[in-house]
């Protein structure tokens, strides 16, 4: 069953629908023109730097047979259609535009409908950090065994939430979506929209500190997902975390605990890294009927933290009635795809890739990563941004680690002085330190001084530019 332009026309506020409109199949979703394929259709959206509606001509032109706005250009080509306040037409002659009064809540409506639609169990993730791995690996874990959609990327906001959604089919058993967090009320809307069934907590800690206010209103606004749970669902949370466990207090849904003592439902000991080789360790599980089961695993995944991610994916697997064979073949997919990438780096060294976003706990995690490489172990850190107040803290907490795990310490920007700052008054050797203000001062340092077998850790805010030393420090490709 594919979306038609009747399910446009009804999921954007129309009524009465006639046979004419379901005769055309919309092939795919698309905010950016430049991505419009034949049958697709084309949501036009203001943005700070360019707005939607000034290309709906080049969506037409790429082919889009459908178009979602609020205003109509000048000289468009277009049936338009009105759905807040007229019925379809008899004849329907595309491209066509939906004129509606928001074409953003527009977009959000028409997902809601199509996920009303269908009736797949839908796994919402959320946390501070780590929500992405631990959407991907559930996912890897899920389709083990059954049909399941799972957001791309990182699309976890109100736009790309209701993109994914739109992707659902009726083979679709499981959805797995990914929920960001700004401010109060965000995910209580994304709830709205996908009603959730599974709800899983990763943890709780200063990200976006800046935007929300406080650590209070970040753990309000995370809970909002444990609070729109239906009490046939399951909430599922860190039981390390005191923040996290405080949101038992608001679920309508029984919960499971997972973390690294026996007080959880699913736990974890006797932890091992090998570096890059992946993690060892023992779960346990404590069935309904009291009894224990017991495994050992070795999976494929980087770092320490990992194993709260292998029990988040797991917990979901069990609640999905999954014998642990198919979970444990699941957290061992290698197409699931993490954050972390490892490279061949410039002059025989290897990179550790982890510039998407960063964090306290996120960059900590990565030096502890770093810390078990056999080698030379270089570590390059940009500013962590949108921490609040917590700003300096932060980054110091982060230099008292790179002082443990690291041979040399570079930092790019002026907050990562902090880093450098308390990496020296904790006795690393100033002339370990590079203090940079710029990536491409990083990169050139950095070449400098790798040596063959040297690991390198890259991390920062994105607004740091990290990647561009990542590409700096990448080795050739041979042809």
């Amino acid at each position: 069953m594919s979306l038609t332009l009747t399910d446009i026309y009804l999921g954007t506020g129309g009524q009465h629908i006639h046979p004419a409109l379901a005769a055309f199949p919309i092939s795919d979703f698309v905010i950016d023109s430049r991505r419009a394929t034949p049958g697709s259709c084309f949501i036009a959206l203001p943005g700070a730097h360019s707005d939607g509606h000034e290309h709906i001509a080049d969506a037409i032109a790429n082919g889009a047979i459908a178009i979602i706005a609020h205003r109509i250009p000048q000289n468009a080509a277009v049936q338009v259609i009105r759905p807040e306040s007229e019925p379809a037409p008899q004849r329907v002659t595309p491209p066509v535009l939906f004129l509606t009064s928001d074409s953003l809540t527009a977009l959000q409506n028409l997902a809601a409908y199509w996920r009303g639609r269908h009736t797949p169990t839908v796994v919402a993730i959320t946390g501070s950090v780590g929500k992405t791995s631990t959407k991907e690996l559930t996912a890897a874990v899920l389709r083990q065994r059954f049909p399941t959609l799972w957001t791309p990327g990182n699309y976890n906001n109100e736009i790309g939430l209701p993109l994914s959604l739109l992707q659902l089919r009726p083979e679709h058993r499981y959805a797995v979506l990914e929920m960001g967090f700004y401010v109060e009320g965000e995910i209580a809307q994304l709830c709205e929209i996908a009603h959730p069934h599974i709800g899983v907590i990763t943890n709780i800690g200063p990200i976006h500190l800046e935007r929300a206010g406080s650590m209070e209103a970040i753990f309000r606004g995370k809970a909002e997902l444990i609070q729109a749970l239906p009490s046939s669902g399951r909430a599922i949370l860190n039981w390390d975390d005191p923040w996290v466990r405080k949101m038992a207090a608001f679920s309508p849904a029984p919960v499971f605990k997972y973390g690294l003592s026996e007080e959880a439902d699913l736990w974890a000991d006797q932890i091992e890294s090998y570096g890059l080789a992946g993690i060892r360790f023992r779960f346990h599980h404590r069935q309904a009927s009291g009894g224990i089961e017991t495994f050992y695993v070795n999976l494929p995944l980087l770092g320490r933290h990992s194993v709260h991610t292998a029990l988040r994916a797991a917990a979901v697997g069990l609640l999905a009635d999954m014998q642990w064979a198919d979970i444990i073949r699941g957290l061992r997919d290698v197409d699931a795809r993490l954050r972390i990438d490892i490279a061949p780096g410039y002059n025989g060294s290897t990179l550790i890739d982890d510039t998407y976003n960063a964090s306290p706990p996120s960059t900590i995690a990565a030096l502890n990563l770093l810390q078990e490489m056999d080698g030379r172990r270089i570590a390059i850190l940009g500013d962590m941004l949108e921490l609040g107040g917590e700003e300096e803290i932060g980054h110091r907490l982060v230099g008292a680690r790179a002082a443990e795990t690291s041979d040399m310490l570079i930092t790019v920007g002026p907050r990562s002085r902090w880093i450098a700052e308390e990496a020296r008054a904790l006795g690393m050797d100033a002339a370990r330190i590079h203090a940079t203000e710029s990536a491409e001062e990083a990169a050139a340092i950095a070449r400098e001084a790798i040596q063959p077998g040297d690991f390198i850790l890259i991390k920062g805010s994105r607004a740091m530019r990290m990647d561009e030393i990542v590409a700096s420090l990448t080795a050739p490709i041979d042809k």
